[in-house]
């Protein structure tokens, strides 16, 4: 055998095992697959470089499995892509790294049936493999050359569809001098074909026995005698640490989700995960704002919910709050999410979610594209979710949306966020029953100096502000409608310049003023097209008479969006930018609801460095 790791620390053995010990683990059973490994196959050059490989004794890599049984990781099992299910065993291991190797390995060499491949185009096909024995023996070819793949009619045509070879019998594989790797652990099946071999020429039988032993030594029994390194975790490893490990070593490439663990250890009782989440988030796109909602923020919003009631019914027995369970919401705190508990707190959570839709509807901000931090939704829905019917009421909404706002305009959603989102949850819910100001308010901050660097949709306080602006009474230019979720959607509302980029290059304006927030506002879509590249002064006269819109109206829909209608007039791009830098700092004041740092002016800030950005994404073509 291996050696066997035995200090205290390690969690793991390593030893290696017999190839075909390994491959019969698998067809009978006892090696399975845990449920969240991705189904996927190598294609023929692969699987033929693998047999190359262990034809020669060259080392194919590590497989890693874990020990079935324990009780932190119950995961639903398949058995191996190939394997036939009748009268398998329950698994005493599974495999988290290895999967394509062994898979490849126990079609070719074990299951009987031709492999499933693909071609290099990747179009599907089945397969049987062999040796080219002249080819395996000859010191001019490479082992890869000797490894053949036939069709599963083991024929063989040309461009023109004609049949050029047919392997099709014991017999033919032998004249061709093609032995097949499906007989490599098939005892009586590897002897028949041996002897047909030796008899197939008898006048030379002495000179195909010393061929037949050349083979023996140089392919057949390094086949046989192969040896995998096997790492095996012990059962007790946690739950979060085989996701971890298997993310490491998982050669696909593709990044393992704690919904995916969780689907797979819940459907070990039964219950699907997949199809839940399936119905729920059916009802959630219903509203507009929860469109891009993902699986994993609703199990974080789920933990939130199951560790905050345990921690609050520990607390209620006298455990110290030292010694009482935290709230969390972090990977490992959803691994270890209990069926029962997701059960009894998913239902609250998308009420939750509901109830953060409606309160997101209420400060304008109608679309998922829309939203400042999409993040910020878990630690809302929680919130609402605890708080429940308490919430229905003027106050405590004034709370909520002061703590939304502050974390906007603070940006406190952009980085790790679990401990935030676990505070959130614990801190305004004490604010709302009479306690202090939750972390959030207190940490949110906004530099002035900030507004003249938000270009595009990528910051979360850029919508923000645009949000803002509808939600306190912003108008179009040109329809003089408020914009409410209808006309949203009809007039194409989207964030466009004042001063329009073309005018403000033609007059030499650095692009971190004319591209910053302060010379952009939410507008209709014909509204942006009338105002084109004109100056300000042309634009606003073609809106006027256009809409017949009075200088006292044209001037209060522009003071709509904290714009003086004095400045666009005269084309004043300098007047019209300090005055507005001011105005929008105060909204967001009254929005967060704590005074910012004194108005930075111009000779305060100094000249901005023009850095590259990306392409404004909204829309912003004409204006």
């Amino acid at each position: 055998m291996g050696e066997t790791l035995v200090s205290t620390m390690t969690t793991f053995d390593t030893t290696p095992e017999a190839l075909g010990d390994l491959l019969r683990s698998v067809q009978n059973g006892r090696t399975q697959l845990p449920d969240f490994q991705r189904g996927w196959v190598w294609d023929d050059a692969h699987i033929r470089s693998l047999l190359a490989s262990v034809s020669l004794s060259y080392p194919v890599g590590a497989i890693m499995m874990l020990q079935a049984g324990g009780e932190d990781v119950r995961f639903k099992t398949r058995s191996v892509e190939g394997v036939k299910p009748e009268g398998l065993r329950a698994p005493e291991r599974l495999i988290l790294d290895g999967q394509q190797r062994l898979t490849s390995l126990y079609q070719a060499l074990l299951s009987g049936a031709a492999v499933e491949t693909r071609d290099s185009r990747g179009n599907p096909m089945k397969r049987w493999y062999y040796v080219d024995i002249n080819k395996a023996l000859s010191p001019h070819h490479d082992r890869e050359d000797a490894i053949v793949s036939i069709p599963e009619n083991r024929k063989l045509l040309n461009f023109r569809g004609e049949e050029t070879a047919d392997y099709s019998t014991l017999e033919r594989e032998v004249v061709a001098g093609l032995l097949p790797l499906r007989l490599m652990f098939d005892t009586d099946g590897l002897m028949r074909w041996q002897m047909a071999y030796l008899q197939a020429e008898p006048a030379h039988i002495q000179a195909r026995l010393a061929t037949w032993s050349h083979l023996m030594t140089e392919v057949i029994q390094r086949v046989q005698q192969y040896q995998v390194p096997l790492i095996m975790l012990r059962k007790e490893t946690p739950k979060d640490a085989v996701c971890q490990v298997f993310e490491k070593v998982n050669t696909g490439g593709v990044a393992l989700t704690v919904f995916e663990l969780l689907t797979a250890t819940y459907a070990a009782t039964d219950f699907d995960l997949r199809n839940d989440w399936n119905s729920r988030l059916l009802k959630l796109k219903k509203h507009k704002v929860l469109a891009n909602i993902e699986s994993t923020e609703f199990l974080q919003a789920v933990t939130l919910l199951a560790t905050y009631a345990r921690r609050k019914k520990s607390l209620s027995v006298g455990t110290s709050t030292d010694a009482a369970p935290g709230i969390s919401c972090k990977r490992k705190d959803i691994l270890r999410l209990t069926l029962e508990d997701y059960k009894a707190w998913a239902d609250t959570a998308t009420s939750g979610l509901f109830r953060a839709a409606t309160l997101l509807y209420d400060q304008n901000i109608f679309s998922a594209r829309d939203i400042p931090y999409r993040t910020q939704l878990i630690p809302l829905a929680a919130i609402f979710a605890t708080l429940g019917e308490r919430a229905d009421t003027d106050g405590v909404l004034t709370k909520l949306t002061r703590w939304y706002w502050c974390g906007v305009f603070g940006e406190l959603y952009g980085g790790a966020l679990e401990t935030r989102f676990a505070r959130d949850l614990a801190e305004v819910v004490a604010w709302v029953e009479g306690g202090a100001e939750p972390s959030t308010i207190i940490d949110a901050n906004f530099a002035p100096a900030r507004l003249l660097s938000l270009r595009t949709r990528n910051s979360a306080a850029y919508k923000g502000l645009a949000v803002l602006l509808l939600r306190d009474g912003g108008r179009d230019f040109r329809t003089g409608f408020s914009i409410d979720a209808q006309i949203y959607d009809d007039e194409n509302i989207d964030i466009h310049h004042i001063f329009p980029k073309a005018w403000c290059k033609q007059q030499g304006i650095e692009p971190s003023r004319y591209d910053s927030v302060v010379n952009k506002t939410p507008l209709s879509a014909k509204t942006n097209r009338i105002i084109g590249g004109n100056a300000p002064s042309t634009y606003l006269a073609r809106l006027q008479k256009s809409a017949d819109i009075s200088d006292e109206r044209m001037g209060e829909l522009l003071k709509s969006h904290v714009i003086e209608l004095a400045r666009l007039r005269s084309d004043d791009f300098k007047g019209f930018f300090e005055a507005r830098e001011l105005a929008l700092l105060q909204r967001i004041e009254k929005a967060m609801g704590k005074k910012l740092a004194a108005h930075m002016t111009e000779v305060d800030v100094g000249p901005l460095e023009v850095v590259a950005t990306e392409e404004d994404d909204t829309g912003d073509e004409l204006g």
